[in-house]
């Protein structure tokens, strides 16, 4: 009996432990699944919660759910407005008035006995500044004469090199249109109303389209000079940003500073489109921009990174994994680093001391260190194959580390600023004109596109209007930018 019962004890204990390694196995099985699942929840939380504050999305697509804005910039004691010492820019007279008009007091107005009153001068005056819309039809003509040096030789008058056909718009006109349809988003259709309605003057669609492509291929040599000017620059801002042309996404490409615009069209994003771009291949300042892979392959150039990208990179994860701390530590530092820049440039310095640069970098150092203590690299399971998902916030804290130099240039090197604005002004157009008319419908009317904004941008950088750049350009005076 004894032994029955040993036999039973014995057979129970293996079945047991039989039964404990199948719900081990289900338990790992079940361990793995639900990790795999928290990691897929996080990541299309994150995906979700993304939006132009918090990533590097663009505000156009935030939609209706457009967040409220969140400024980084701390509260201070002053009052909202203009600062004292603020130079403000009032409305004021440019040119003596034009006309003049009396307005007499009501009761007088009627009365028999106006001729015979005392004046006792202007009360008070006001000024009313308008336009007068007017089109003027000028008519040239070409004279003959019998020259008296020639034998009485007939001789012509020629016309002047802008007048070449027997009906043609004027300067002015062309330039409006341009204008309208470039600098200020409106379509050929629109353009073409707006002209009817205003001046009487009927322009067609395809007219005002030649005179698009007709502008572009006069901008030629100056946008190449743009371009000698963007390489010789000792720093410069690159960007890029899709649009529809000919059915398909292109990219426009540019590389920008305080003084020139260059952009230009490639059917590619990449290292490919940066290399026809024709600048980066051959430029050796500092080039300012995000931390999009190819930019990295340029090896001759010294790279700043845009923190306002990293900002909001940072906000994500704050609002989406907010049991991290390390991030907003970082946004302190950084912002705490263009502070003390700013007060060092107010200042007439050309450098941050010794105290500062050890104080950043070392505490840099221990927010990328606390970051990996609170994200760390789950181990390679054994039978696993593939490189082990390191997960986007931990990709960020590598980002930070391996281009840390990058990243803090800004407090090294004065010319260097702390963010890409300069470049996201500069392709803004691109944005705008593409949310305007949904695409470009050919390659062709991209490239002039590219070309004009290139020059107005320019020339709006030296002090001059858009109005007045496309007339000099009409008359072949683009390089004046340059004078």
């Amino acid at each position: 009996m004894a032994g029955l019962n040993n036999s039973f004890t014995s057979d129970s204990t293996q079945k047991l432990l039989d039964k404990i390694d199948q719900l081990t196995v289900i338990i790992d099985k079940l361990t793995e699944t639900v990790t795999k699942l928290s990691v897929e929840n996080t990541a299309l939380r994150e995906q979700l919660n993304k939006n132009s504050k918090n990533s590097s999305k663009p505000p156009s697509s935030d939609g209706l759910k457009k967040p409220s804005p969140k400024s980084l910039r701390k509260p201070t004691s002053k009052k909202q407005g203009a600062q004292e010492g603020h130079k403000g820019k009032g409305f004021s007279l440019t040119q003596s008035p034009d006309k003049t008009i009396d307005h007499v007091p009501t009761e007088c107005i009627g009365c028999a006995k106006i001729g015979i009153c005392t004046s006792c001068g202007v009360a008070e005056k006001r000024y009313e500044v308008d336009i007068v819309v007017n089109t003027m039809v000028i008519q040239h003509r070409t004279l003959t004469f019998k020259c008296m040096k020639e034998n009485d030789k007939i001789i012509s008058g020629t016309f002047p090199d802008n007048i070449t056909s027997t009906m043609q718009y004027g300067n002015n006109l062309e330039a409006l249109a341009l204008s309208l349809n470039t600098v200020g988003m409106v379509s050929i259709k629109r353009t073409h109303e707006i002209l009817s309605a205003v001046f009487g003057i009927p322009i067609s669609t395809g007219t005002i389209h030649n005179m698009v492509m007709s502008l572009a291929g006069k901008l030629t040599d100056t946008v190449e000079h743009i371009r000698q000017a963007v390489i010789s620059s000792t720093l410069n801002h690159f960007d890029e940003t899709g649009s529809r042309v000919d059915k398909k996404t292109m990219w426009f490409h540019n590389a920008s500073n305080e003084y020139y615009t260059y952009l230009t069209v490639s059917e590619k994003r990449g290292k490919e489109g940066m290399d026809a771009a024709g600048i980066l291949p051959a430029f050796k300042g500092i080039a300012v921009h995000d931390c999009w892979m190819p930019y990295w392959r340029y090896s001759d150039i010294r790279h700043a990174l845009c923190c306002a990208h990293l900002l909001r990179e940072l906000i994500g994860v704050i609002e989406n994994q907010p049991e991290q701390t390390w991030p907003q530590e970082m946004i302190d530092l950084l912002l705490k680093m263009k502070d003390v820049r700013e007060k060092a440039v107010y200042s007439s310095k050309e450098n941050l001391s010794y105290y500062y640069l050890h104080t950043f970098d070392k505490e840099y150092d221990r927010i990328i260190k606390e970051g990996r203590i609170q994200n760390p690299i789950q181990e390679k399971k054994p039978g696993k194959r593939g490189r082990l998902a390191k997960g986007k916030v931990r990709a960020l804290i590598e980002r930070l580390s391996k281009y840390k130099g990058s990243v803090c240039l800004f407090t090294k090197n004065f010319l260097v600023p702390f963010d890409n604005n300069q470049a996201e002004r500069d392709i803004r157009m691109i944005k705008v004109k593409t949310k305007v008319s949904g695409c470009f419908r050919t390659k062709e009317g991209a490239d002039a596109f590219a070309k004009i904004m290139s020059y107005i941008g320019t020339a709006n950088k030296h002090g001059i209007n858009s109005f007045i750049a496309v007339k000099k350009a009409l008359t072949n005076q683009s390089d004046f930018i340059f004078a």
